[in-house]
């Protein structure tokens, strides 16, 4: 199995209809479905101004993170968590997809008109632990004040 269709079987698993996913990806000329949040993952949303440097951070820490969305305008960065994350975050400025929320996701490795994978999942379930995820936020907001000072 390739690692696209790994990730695509791991994503597909938490569909009410795992068939139905697999048919909105291949058919759907958007190539999108929408995935319930809250299963396998939560989704962690940050603004793209501090998701790129927090992803940076993140990749100098670990070999690699959890799955990562942006929007089609880099205005929005979603980090997969463990699920019941979104219920007990309190980050400001952080949106959050928990249970009884959807999603949309794209087909692993896939290119749309719109929200795209910056790290694609790897199919074994690999998610980006909470704790790790908001030190490396402190970390990139910290950069950005360096940043606005000079």
């Amino acid at each position: 199995m390739t690692g696209a269709k790994t990730a695509a079987e791991w994503l597909a698993s938490v569909a009410p209809d795992p068939d139905a996913c697999r048919w909105e990806w291949e058919r759907s000329p958007l190539g999108v479905a929408l995935l319930p949040a809250g299963k396998a993952w939560d989704v962690l949303i940050l603004p793209g101004e501090l998701g790129y440097p927090t992803l940076d951070v993140l990749t100098r820490c670990l070999d690699r993170p959890g799955p990562v969305l942006v929007d089609f305008g880099d205005d929005r960065m979603g980090f997969f968590v463990p699920p019941g994350t979104a219920s007990r975050w309190l980050g400001t400025g952080v949106r959050s997809a928990g249970r009884g929320t959807w999603i949309v996701v794209p087909y692993p490795g896939q290119q749309t008109g719109g929200v795209r994978w910056l790290v694609p999942p790897d199919g074994t379930g690999t998610l980006t632990d909470p704790a790790l995820l908001e030190l490396a936020m402190h970390e990139a907001a910290a950069g950005l004040a360096q940043e606005e000072k000079r």
